[in-house]
């Protein structure tokens, strides 16, 4: 099936990019095509959106990640030359000041269902001169990069959105190199004493989610200490484990 790829100054070369446009050579080898939805509609609400509105819904200080991004940035410990998946990327929060820390010499590959936030980070890209951001449009089911192609993956308030999350799982164990990393933040999710928004919107909660990730082929790392500002997300911490391992 083929599938839109918005690429910034290419990093797959030219024999990726007509696997890219064949549907194939990306990192779901895994995939099944037979899981169901673990939440249908979940996204529905990021069809056709209204741009402008969730960037005042996402980068405002009334929103916790917003308010603490240079901590949690700090907290992923990124190396120049790393090159890192931005998975749910929306609009750019954390996409563009990522493409800074890797520095020229990585790259940030910014991934989102939603081609219009791509479009956006395109151009705040373009205006701010940063050449190491590929924008990908994945799917449902895939993060929709190559096989070991990134260092580190992170997930912000997006796992939840994972409507078949043991087939992107897959993918993103396929796209991180051996030993590479996944950070997820999500939302608390405790009945009694999460508020009702989360209840309703959020699925499961951190330790099940921890669960989820690891029986996909990760061991769960230390946590990172505490974010102080994070009262309603949680940081977790994952790595992936070597073939046969």
């Amino acid at each position: 099936m083929f599938r839109t790829c918005y690429v910034k100054g290419c990093f797959f070369g030219s024999c990726c990019v007509a696997l890219i446009a064949l549907g194939v050579g990306c990192a779901d080898p895994h995939q099944s095509n037979a899981e169901k939805s673990v939440h249908p509609g979940i996204n529905d609400s990021y069809k056709n959106p209204d741009v402008a509105k969730y960037v005042g819904r996402f980068e405002t200080e009334s929103r916790e990640i917003y308010r603490e991004r240079h901590a949690i940035l700090d907290a992923l410990e990124v190396q120049t030359g790393m090159d890192v998946a931005d998975v749910g990327a929306g609009t750019g929060l954390f996409s563009l000041p990522l493409a800074t820390a890797v520095g020229s010499d990585g790259r940030v590959f910014a991934v989102d269902i939603v081609p219009e936030f791509l479009e956006r980070i395109d151009k705040l890209a373009d205006e701010q001169s940063l050449e190491n951001i590929t924008t990908v449009l994945c799917t449902e089911r895939s993060i929709e990069l190559p096989l070991d192609s990134v260092d580190l993956v992170f997930v912000c308030d997006t796992y939840h959105h994972f409507e078949f999350p043991r087939s992107s799982l897959s993918s993103i164990h396929g796209a991180l190199r051996t030993g590479g990393r996944l950070v997820v933040i999500d939302f608390i999710r405790i009945p009694g004493k999460s508020r009702a928004w989360v209840l309703d919107h959020v699925r499961i909660g951190q330790e099940d989610t921890a669960a989820e990730i690891t029986a996909a082929g990760f061991e769960r790392l230390a946590d990172p200490p505490p974010i102080e500002g994070l009262k309603e997300n949680f940081l977790m911490a994952f790595r992936k484990k070597p073939a046969g391992s």
